[in-house]
């Protein structure tokens, strides 16, 4: 209720993601005032009457609500209940850095590395792999064609989308200090470290080890799926397309994090590696 009513007291968000708690009603051609008991201008209403606009707000609306969750959070994640019995440190890569190890701010050279290993990893790879096989087996979009033609477009066109999106959140983030990096945390209970994958989803390091909102993450990821519409087909180069991708894109990201963070112990259970 809280949330609702915070929402409520700006105009333009509440207007656009319909939180008004009643439907738009307007006539054909009808620019003008939808509703005489909103507290929202009728020109602000009239213009988020637009579907695409309407769509962009609720990504956003999105992300600031699991900014705020996730933030209440942050802080208990990071410490266990009870002392908990030592595990082996998580040694800081790439892509992962352990949250018992001394925090050390990723360097402009370690950056560049993040994007070509997310960009170029097996992992990025074979997920493309994968994306582009559902794609041409259900022969979506129809431009493309069911057929190995078709598959290396549809991985092409995942791929420039990645490259674009890792590239964005690198470079932006350098710009306010933020660390692409996933920060594993295996000395907490199973839950907290499901928890753990959910919020590093969402939230991010700053330059002192700080969490923080992924403000970076919240523009690239939207953002490129958005930009990508220039050069795809017409088919896919809709706002819903676009729409579909970016939550495509933020699952994909929560299931990598659940990979770095509990793969390691899968190997050394299973391969006594």
């Amino acid at each position: 209720m809280l949330l609702v009513k915070a929402v409520r007291g700006f105009p333009a968000l509440s207007a656009c993601t319909g939180f008004y708690g009643f439907p738009f009603r307007a006539t054909a051609g009808d620019n003008g005032p939808v509703n005489p008991e909103s507290s929202a201008p009728s020109w602000m209403l009239a213009a988020c009457m637009d579907p695409r606009r309407r769509a962009i707000a609720s990504v956003f609306l999105w992300c600031a609500i699991s900014t705020i969750a996730f933030s209440t959070s942050a802080q208990e994640l990071q410490k266990p209940d009870a002392p908990l019995p030592k595990s082996e440190d998580t040694p800081d890569t790439l892509k992962v850095i352990s949250v018992q190890a001394p925090y050390e701010y990723i360097t402009g050279k370690q950056r560049l590395q993040w994007t070509v290993v997310e960009t170029f990893g097996p992992e990025s790879l074979v997920a493309g792999v994968w994306s582009a096989g559902i794609g041409t087996a259900r022969d979506n979009p129809a431009e493309y064609g069911p057929h190995w033609e078709g598959f290396a477009k549809r991985y092409g066109m995942r791929f420039s989308g990645v490259a674009t999106s890792n590239t964005m959140e690198a470079g932006l983030g350098a710009l306010w200090g933020e660390d692409p990096r996933y920060v594993r945390n295996p000395l907490l209970p199973f839950k907290k470290r499901v928890a753990n994958v959910f919020l590093y989803s969402l939230m991010a390091r700053n330059r002192n080890g700080q969490v923080m909102p992924a403000y970076a993450r919240y523009i690239a990821i939207p953002g490129n799926n958005f930009l990508s519409n220039t050069w795809r087909v017409g088919s896919d180069a809709t706002t819903n397309a676009a729409l579909k991708r970016t939550g495509y894109g933020i699952a994909a990201d929560i299931c990598g994090n659940a990979w770095y963070e509990f793969w390691p112990d899968v190997k050394r259970k299973v391969f006594n590696r």
